[in-house]
């Protein structure tokens, strides 16, 4: 499986590099409308900025912090009095995934993009005109491409009359205002559904879907977006899970026992089975109507919610393993158990809220995490993982409800039960430090370093594979005679994962389990660094431009200014490896941290080469004698990544990143440039080809 996903990456790499070097790239088609036609002066109104992107490409959205990396996308205004902005940029309803090269999550749009900005019209014939940034990225091979428009909206008819609102905006007190949401940091694993484009839809049609009251309230298209089914598919499993902890057993002989004497008992078991599924979803739907994005953020990032949920974790674990039972109010359950006996079909409601009720202490860790995964303001995810959650749950109590026979072929609990328990509790108590680590990660406490993380998990690990053996006991376990055949191959599987996980310590990568571990760069001692027999790069003693805001990655020495690079690569005649990169561009750092590394690659950056990293994105302006106006745009490019983003267009012919250029001391192309390419070998072959053309 792992060699036909590797073979697929190296296809989809191959595809990426033949088509990105061919032209100048631009995948996101632009139209500015406003959201009514005619208005008062006074009147607000929204500015409607429509994105209609290529297939397999996304455009990143403005909510979501700007440190976090991608590069957000912005509207800058020229200033004039004929309108002033209220509030911010509002993305319409944009998705959300988990990014591991950046520790969270960013928010995106594909098929379309649509943002609204609120303005109050001041005068007759409003001009408002600016400029936009945003980069958009391939799906399917990983390249990315910053973007800028002009833009202008026209066709506002401003009657007479004043409007009685009170202005409730900012006017503009500088040349131009960017209007943008950074103030949200988002890291929870979770994806809202956006309207997709289909085949044969043109701009103007994807238009009139976003403008329709349904589109713009909940712009959502669940059959269209396949991450939605997997997440349904995901929540399905976990009712599945929780149909095996202990507590949920002790609740059929009363479901059997209840519709035992029922009249009318198939109907009213099915009412049973929804009512089961009504109850876990109307949990999942409030829960996704209270929490907005800053409640999502709150969640999701806050040392105090994480800490929260890793005590819950951590005491639902001491609790399985038998430290203690973890049990409701008695009178609370009572009352709502003894509803249940009064019959009718509000009897059934209550006999499924008892259920609910009564299996809390093991369901409620999984409908926890559930529910974090689902967190973030969206409608339909938590409805849709709720809802498949409880469908899992309740199918079998409905069957057994349908047939109160099944009972007597069902093993009884205790024995095998309780192991499933204890190995849930040993879980629990490992999965518990992976909210712990996020807030270790974001405050910096450093307390669960790579390492530090990967000695807890071998340890409770090795106790599994102990306890499964029967070398441990826990307070509710009965001696062990003889180990069983299954109980033996378990212990086999863990002890292997143990075995697998020990080499991190020092340093291996475990890309298995990239997403549940701290950063590679969390570790004292990598000895992978070390065994490569490859020293870090010597320094070439000179001063550098904007060494203080950017670093090269694996030690390596280089520049962060073209001519900087070509002037010492004369002094010591070597080819120039120019690296078109960028803070947001997820490809770049995935590159550097599974290509670069390779021997063979990383000693030809370090003894081959001088390295010229320069940043397309960067914002980082320039004194005002450093500017310039583009041949290619008539723009004047006045920050750091507005330049080396010209260099790369005006001089190579590209704007996608990651973007390899091997060039000569006068900033010739030496072979043709590479894109993005997972593949070591390929990367090695060529800076070979490069040196070759080089020397001659």
């Amino acid at each position: 499986m792992k060699r036909s996903l590797f073979l697929f990456i190296i296809v989809c790499a191959f595809f990426a590099k033949t088509s990105a070097t061919a032209q100048i790239q631009k995948h996101a088609q632009w139209t500015y409308t406003f959201s009514k036609g005619e208005v008062k002066q006074g009147d607000v109104v929204d500015l409607v900025f429509t994105a209609v992107l290529d297939k397999d490409w996304y455009i990143y959205s403005s909510d979501f912090d700007p440190e976090l990396g991608p590069m957000l996308t912005t509207f800058s205004y020229t200033k004039n009095k004929s309108y002033e902005l209220v509030g911010k940029l509002k993305p319409q309803n944009p998705k959300t995934k988990y990014e591991e090269i950046w520790g969270g999550n960013v928010k995106f749009f594909d098929g379309k993009a649509v943002f609204k900005q609120t303005v109050k019209i001041l005068t007759d014939n409003p001009v408002i005109k600016g400029t936009s940034e945003y980069q958009t990225c391939s799906h399917t091979s990983g390249t990315c491409v910053p973007g800028g428009d002009d833009f202008e909206f026209k066709g506002l008819k401003v009657v007479a009359g004043t409007s009685a609102e009170p202005a409730i905006g900012t006017t503009p007190g500088e040349e131009k205002t960017t209007a943008s949401n950074t103030e949200v940091k988002d890291t929870t694993t979770q994806e809202t559904a956006n309207i997709s484009l289909t085949a044969g839809d043109s701009a103007a049609a994807f238009q009139a879907k976003s403008e329709s009251p349904k589109t713009d309230l909940t712009s959502e298209d669940t059959g269209a977006d396949k991450s939605l089914w997997a997440f349904a598919l995901a929540a399905f499993l976990s009712g599945l899970v929780a149909l095996l902890t202990p507590c949920v057993f002790p609740i059929i002989p009363m479901t059997v026992s209840y519709f035992t004497n029922q009249t009318n008992g198939k109907v009213k078991a099915l009412l049973y089975g929804i009512s089961i599924v009504l109850i876990y979803t109307l949990i999942g739907t409030v829960v996704s109507r209270l929490n907005g994005p800053a409640f999502a953020n709150f969640l999701s990032t806050h040392w105090i919610p994480n800490v929260l949920f890793f005590a819950i974790f951590f005491v639902f674990g001491l609790s399985f393993l038998g430290l203690f039972e973890i049990v409701l109010p008695s009178a609370f359950v009572n009352k709502m158990d003894a509803k249940s006996d009064q019959g009718g079909y509000a009897g059934i409601f209550f006999m499924a809220f008892t259920l609910v009720l009564v299996s809390f202490s093991c369901t409620g860790p999984i409908v926890g995490s559930l529910l974090v995964a689902s967190a973030g303001g969206a409608v339909v995810k938590p409805i849709v993982g709720m809802a498949a959650f409880s469908s899992a749950f309740a199918i079998p109590f409905t069957l057994f409800a349908l047939f109160p026979q099944w009972l007597k072929s069902l093993p009884k609990s205790g024995g095998w039960l309780n192991t499933v328990k204890v190995v849930l509790g040993f879980l629990e108590l490992a999965l518990a430090l992976k909210f712990l680590s996020i807030a270790d990660q974001v405050y910096h406490w450093h307390l669960l370093d790579r390492e530090v993380y990967l000695a807890f998990w071998i340890v409770i690990f090795s106790l599994i594979g102990f306890y499964l053996l029967g070398k441990l006991l826990t307070p509710h376990d009965s001696p062990i005679e003889r180990v069983s055949v299954p109980r033996i191959l378990l212990s086999i599987i863990t002890f292997t994962f143990v075995v697998y996980m020990i080499p991190g310590m020092w340093g291996a990568p475990l890309k298995a389990l990239a997403g549940y571990l701290p950063p590679q760069s969390t570790i004292d001692f990598d000895l992978s660094k070390r065994v490569s027999g490859i020293a870090p790069s010597a320094s070439s003693g000179e001063t550098k431009k904007y060494a203080d805001l950017f670093h090269l990655p694996h030690d390596l020495d280089g520049f962060f200014d073209i001519k900087e690079a070509q002037a010492y690569a004369k002094k010591v005649n070597k080819p120039v490896f120019i690296d078109f990169t960028g803070h947001g561009c997820v490809n770049c750092r995935e590159m550097e941290a599974r290509v670069w590394p390779d021997p063979e690659v990383l000693k030809r950056l370090q003894n081959d080469f001088v390295i010229a990293a320069l940043y397309v994105d960067d914002k980082t302006e320039l004194p005002e004698a450093d500017w310039y106006t583009s041949k290619y745009d008539n723009k004047v490019k006045k920050t750091i990544g507005a330049q080396n983003a010209d260099l790369q267009i005006v001089k190579y012919n590209n704007n996608a990143q990651p973007h390899y250029c091997i060039v000569d001391q006068n900033g010739d192309l030496l072979v043709a440039p590479k894109n993005y390419d997972l593949n070591p070998a390929h990367f090695v072959a060529f800076l070979e080809s490069a040196k070759a053309a080089f020397k001659k």
